[in-house]
């Protein structure tokens, strides 16, 4: 069964090679834009959801002309960041400006950090239909199993200067990241705590991850 990681972090990608797992990349394209009103649960639940069927309409493509059934281990995941009020989303920064409006709302306070991990477990299979002369093959996809879990963690910043946000913003690390800051990278400077998956921070709860396909494998 193969496994494929539809998402084009680096981090990600980093995580699961650190424990020898043999997976595929598969960078998916899709509309991270909050709804109107749309809680923090809904949101990131959501992303995970429309980046499998994504996933899934992009290896149907692929595949199409494969000579075998097959089936996948679709893993898809995404992380915010939320402030105490758990209504305030930390997403990706526009911008400079949105960055700091982040980052000094995390000053000196604690916030989490939220992934939604979602495997799905696809089949495969090719039927052959007949066509005026020639037999032509349809592609099948069949959805076997789909699997979320949601992983918090509580992360403490220290008091946050203007030179100090000026500076990091400067490196450029931070222009990607949920929260705009990386806990793997320069911004460790600015954690004096965490509870929870260290992982999760980093962008996938690495454990919890690896459970979630070991329980797809032994139902299939």
């Amino acid at each position: 069964m193969d496994i494929i990681l539809a998402s084009g972090s680096p981090r990600r990608r980093e995580l699961l090679a650190s424990v020898s797992l043999e997976f595929s990349v598969m960078a998916v394209d899709v509309d991270e834009t909050p709804k109107d009103n749309e809680s923090p649960t809904a949101y990131i639940e959501r992303m995970v959801a429309i980046k499998a069927q994504a996933a899934i309409a992009q290896l149907s493509v692929e595949r199409n002309n494969a000579g075998d059934n097959k089936a996948f281990i679709i893993l898809t995941a995404d992380t915010i960041g939320v402030l105490p009020d758990g209504q305030t989303v930390l997403v990706k920064p526009s911008d400079y400006a949105h960055a700091c409006s982040m980052w000094q709302q995390m000053s000196d306070n604690t916030h989490e950090v939220w992934t939604c991990v979602q495997v799905t477990h696809v089949l495969l299979t090719k039927n052959k239909g007949q066509g005026s002369e020639i037999g032509t093959t349809q592609l099948d996809i069949k959805l076997v199993s789909l699997h979320q879990i949601m992983e918090r963690t509580q992360v403490t910043f220290v008091p946050l200067t203007q030179d100090m946000m000026s500076a990091y913003w400067n490196t450029g690390e931070p222009a990607d990241k949920a929260g705009a800051y990386g806990i793997q990278g320069l911004a460790a400077a600015w954690v004096t705590r965490i509870n929870g998956s260290y992982t999760n921070v980093v962008g996938l709860p690495l454990a919890q991850t690896l459970a979630l396909i070991d329980d797809i494998k032994k139902l299939n």
